[in-house]
């Protein structure tokens, strides 16, 4: 399968919008934002656990990275409520479930394979400082390296935002909306935009609050994070 797999082109995705579709799991269904790969993908969704719904032990041999929209995220490492944002590096191994439900936005085979650095941040305890020369933009980082930065943005009601992006980025709706281009965004509304463009959005009334992720659409990153061999991919 291949969703979304031009990494030179702006894509938008209103994932409220779309039907959830099931995954082998039972109880486990997904919205797919951009995909290359079957069941082994490099892949970014929005996924969502029933009650009591669980995956079999298993490992991320290209990475996880995820953020919990709603509920609590559990596995063996401990209970991940809403706001936690987590990185399981390469080789990594995990028993992901939830007892109550949750909902999460996920990013699959984007690691560099020899990242072995793992991240669990409370969102919910950590506080927005405004960032310098961006009027009406407060930043929360999350997680950096040489190829992406990843952070939460708040954008006060009806600024204008501009953000160059030399390496890319993708953005996600979580509370509010922005308007970008002719595109109107609500919660959980996905953005992505090639390396070299500018992000030129605006927040609506009601404020807005982003998942932002930069640097890593460069070409020197993608090649660094390949996604899954093709003899997985077969």
């Amino acid at each position: 399968m291949e969703l979304n797999p031009d990494f030179s082109c702006r894509v938008v995705v209103h994932a409220e919008r779309l039907p959830w579709t099931t995954s082998p799991i039972a109880g486990v269904e997904r919205r797919m934002l951009d995909r290359i790969g079957d069941e082994v993908a490099r892949a970014t969704s929005i996924v969502r656990y029933a009650p009591r719904s669980r995956f079999a032990p298993h490992t991320h041999d290209g990475g996880e990275e995820f953020l919990v929209l709603d509920g609590v995220f559990q596995d063996e490492h401990g209970d991940f409520p809403r706001g936690a944002y987590i990185r399981n590096p390469p080789t990594s191994a995990h028993t992901p479930g939830s007892l109550p439900g949750c909902t999460i936005f996920v990013k699959l085979w984007q690691f560099d394979p020899a990242d072995r650095q793992h991240v669990r941040v409370d969102t919910t305890k950590l506080e927005f400082s405004p960032a310098p020369a961006r009027a009406g933009v407060a930043v929360m980082p999350l997680y950096r390296n040489d190829c992406e930065d990843v952070r939460l943005e708040r954008w006060a009601a009806g600024a204008r935002v501009a953000l160059d992006l030399p390496g890319g980025g993708e953005f996600l709706v979580l509370e509010g909306s922005m308007v970008e281009g002719d595109d109107r965004l609500t919660q959980h509304a996905w953005l992505r935009l090639p390396a070299g463009v500018t992000l030129l959005a605006t927040a609506g009334a009601d404020a807005c609050t982003v998942w932002v992720k930069t640097g890593h659409l460069a070409e020197r990153c993608l090649s660094k994070r390949p996604g899954p061999p093709r003899a997985l991919l077969a």
